[in-house]
C-alpha cells in the first residue's frame, strides 16, 4: 500500500477490498475505476498470486520480422529500381507494388503487406509518406447533389442490367511532369530535364482523352468495373462528347445492359444545349424502339473531383505513363496509357469536315 507505483497500489486496494468480502461493482464504484478492472486483479491474483502485483509490458515478448537485415538492405536497392524492370505496368512504387515484388524476388518466404514493408523502411530510417488534402466544394446544394450521386449508386448494385459510370475528360501531357516521389542516392539527386517539342515535330503537344470508369453488379458480388477510353483528335466538345456517349451506349448494349448511371461533372461539353437534347432524343428513341440503352445523368457538385471514382484513376495513370528520361512520341503515349488503363486503342474521335 505503500507503493509508488500506481499499478501496484490500485490493485492491492482492489485485493483488500475483496478479501473483505465486497463485490467487484462496490470496490469499482469506491475506487472510480470500471468492475471489469475489478475482475480482472482479482482472477490475475488467484492464478499467479502476488506476481499480479507487478505491472507487466504490453509489449509482445517476441517480434517476428519478415526481413532480415540483409534483406531489408535487398528491399532497399530494390526500391532504387524502376518498377517497370520487374515487369510492373508503373514507373511509381508503392506499398502494396513493393510487397509484391518482394515476394516475387524471393526477399520474403511468404506474400507481405504493404504495412510491412512501411515497418520495415522504417527500421532503415526511411519515410513512406502520402500528401493529403482536404477540399471543400463552395456548391449550396453539394448534399442534394451527392445525395442524388449516392442514390444511383444504390440502384446500380441492385440492378444487374444497369450500368454505373463515372465520365470525364483529361489531357496527356508530353512535357507536363505529374507530382510523385522517386528514390535517388544521397548523393545522386535525381534531376528531371525540361523538355522541349521540336517545330518539326508532328505530334501534338498534349492529347485529350474521353474516359468512362464503368461498372455493374457482378453476380457473385461486388462491382464489374472496366475502364472506357477514347483518345480525341483536337479538344473536347459537344458533338464530339454526344459521339461518345453513343459508342459507351453501344458497347453497354452489347454487354446486355439497358441503361447507364451517368456520373459527371459540369463541364461546358456536358451541360451544353446540344448534349442535353442529344441525350432526351436518345431516350426517346431507346423508348419507342424497346430496345438500347437509356442514359440517366446525374451532374455533381462544383468543383467537387473526389465525388468522381476516375478522377484518382487519372492521377494514378499518369504516374503509371511518366518518362523522365526522354520525350514520348504521341504513339508511344498512347500505348502506355492503354496499358495502364487494360483497354484496347480504339480510333480517336473527330470533327467531321462539315462540322469543323
Amino acid at each position: 500500500m505503500r507503493s509508488s507505483e500506481a499499478f501496484v497500489l490500485r490493485r492491492c486496494q482492489i485485493l483488500l477490498a475483496s478479501a473483505r468480502g465486497e463485490r467487484a461493482t462496490a470496490i469499482a464504484r469506491q475506487l472510480g475505476c470500471d468492475d471489469q478492472t475489478v475482475r480482472e486483479a482479482i482472477h490475475a491474483f488467484n492464478t499467479t498470486g502476488l506476481a499480479a502485483l507487478r505491472p507487466g509490458s504490453r509489449r509482445p515478448h517476441t517480434i517476428r520480422v519478415a526481413f532480415d537485415a540483409d534483406q531489408a538492405e535487398r528491399l532497399r536497392a530494390l526500391l532504387h529500381q524502376s518498377p517497370r524492370t520487374f515487369n510492373q505496368p508503373t514507373s511509381l512504387w508503392t506499398l502494396a507494388v513493393a510487397a509484391k515484388v518482394s515476394f516475387e524476388q524471393g526477399l520474403t518466404a511468404e506474400p507481405v503487406s504493404g504495412e510491412t514493408i512501411r515497418a520495415t523502411l522504417k527500421r532503415l530510417g526511411v519515410g513512406w509518406k502520402r500528401a493529403k488534402h482536404w477540399l471543400t466544394s463552395p456548391d449550396p446544394a453539394y448534399a442534394r447533389k451527392k445525395g442524388a450521386r449516392d442514390r444511383l449508386i444504390h440502384l446500380a448494385t441492385s440492378h444487374p442490367t444497369w450500368a454505373l459510370g463515372f465520365q470525364d475528360e483529361t489531357w496527356w501531357s508530353r512535357l507536363a511532369q505529374p507530382a510523385l516521389h522517386a528514390w535517388a542516392e544521397p548523393d545522386q539527386p535525381l534531376r528531371l530535364v525540361e523538355q522541349t517539342v521540336a517545330k518539326t515535330d508532328p505530334d501534338p503537344i498534349a492529347l485529350a482523352c474521353y474516359g468512362l470508369l464503368v461498372r455493374w453488379a457482378a453476380p457473385a458480388g461486388g462491382w464489374h468495373e472496366e475502364a472506357w477510353l477514347r483518345f480525341v483528335d483536337g479538344r473536347p466538345v459537344s458533338t464530339l462528347t454526344t459521339q461518345y456517349l453513343a459508342w459507351c451506349c453501344t458497347e453497354l448494349q452489347a454487354a446486355g445492359k439497358d441503361a447507364l448511371l451517368l456520373i459527371w461533372d459540369n463541364a461546358p461539353w456536358h451541360v451544353s444545349r446540344e448534349v442535353r437534347t442529344w441525350i432526351r432524343r436518345h431516350n426517346r428513341k431507346v423508348k419507342l424502339a424497346g430496345s438500347g440503352v437509356r442514359i440517366v445523368a446525374c451532374f455533381l457538385p462544383i468543383k467537387s473531383p473526389w465525388l468522381n471514382a476516375i478522377e484518382p484513376k487519372w492521377m494514378h495513370g499518369k504516374r503509371r505513363v511518366v518518362e523522365p528520361a526522354r520525350l514520348l512520341p504521341a504513339a508511344e503515349l498512347i500505348e502506355r496509357v492503354c496499358a495502364a488503363f487494360e483497354c484496347p486503342h480504339h480510333a480517336h474521335l473527330a470533327l467531321s469536315e462539315d462540322a469543323a
